[in-house]
């Protein structure tokens, strides 16, 4: 499939703006441009953006907008935030191909329990949700992947460093397969008081997988 490429898909998305007061509790952190990028563009090739793409935990639109650039035809970003989502919509209207054609469309709700009706449509979930450092966010990776379950023929979700074999059992169990898997750095910026450092690398892993 045609389309920009990945490099071009990373330059558009650094114009997006970061979260300016971030909540620690729903670890809102900026999804890396460069990691947005390989996810939608990924998504283009396997041609899962011919129907409904839903970011769910869409924070500040990165992989929504990411996948409207990539050619997807409509998706919906959910956050439960409404300040993100009004985040969410200034980004995409700082990028003119993303909004321009009324693709986008943002819904305020819980991502694990998301107030959708996909119906017989085609549904690519993508997600990089909480990775569960924040006390009370144990697992919340998990409940993501139930969402996904629930209403995706594909997910690609973004998950912290060792979550291979989890992923791949969780998947397994619920009829799903792991086609694809890479890793990534997730650069984490000072933006709250446990913070030490001024900058911090993570290693995340992404994963594709097909749901039955």
């Amino acid at each position: 499939m045609s389309g920009p490429s990945r490099r071009t898909l990373a330059r558009a998305l650094e114009a997006l703006a970061d979260f300016s007061d971030p909540s620690a509790a729903l670890e809102q952190y900026l999804t890396p441009p460069e990691i947005a990028a390989h996810v939608c563009h990924q998504a283009r090739m396997q041609d899962d953006l011919s129907g409904w793409v839903v970011d769910l935990g869409t924070g500040t639109g990165m992989l929504a907008i990411g996948a409207s650039l990539a050619g997807a035809e409509r998706v919906v970003g959910v956050d439960v935030d409404s300040d993100a989502l009004a985040l969410a919509e200034a980004n995409a209207a700082r990028i003119d191909e993303a909004g321009r054609n009324g693709l986008l469309e943002w819904v305020r709700g819980d991502a694990t329990r998301p107030p959708l009706s996909v119906g017989d449509t085609n549904v690519t979930v993508v997600s990089n949700p909480p990775f569960g450092a924040q006390r009370g966010n144990r697992h919340a990776d998990r409940e993501f992947l139930e969402t996904a379950r629930s209403i995706a023929d594909v997910s690609y979700t973004i998950h912290n460093e060792g979550s291979q074999e989890f992923v791949e059992s969780f998947a397994a169990d619920e009829g799903g397969d792991v086609t694809h898997a890479f890793r990534a750095e997730f650069p984490i910026a000072n933006r709250f008081e446990f913070h030490t450092d001024a900058e911090r690398t993570l290693e995340a892993e992404v994963f594709r997988i097909e749901w039955q």
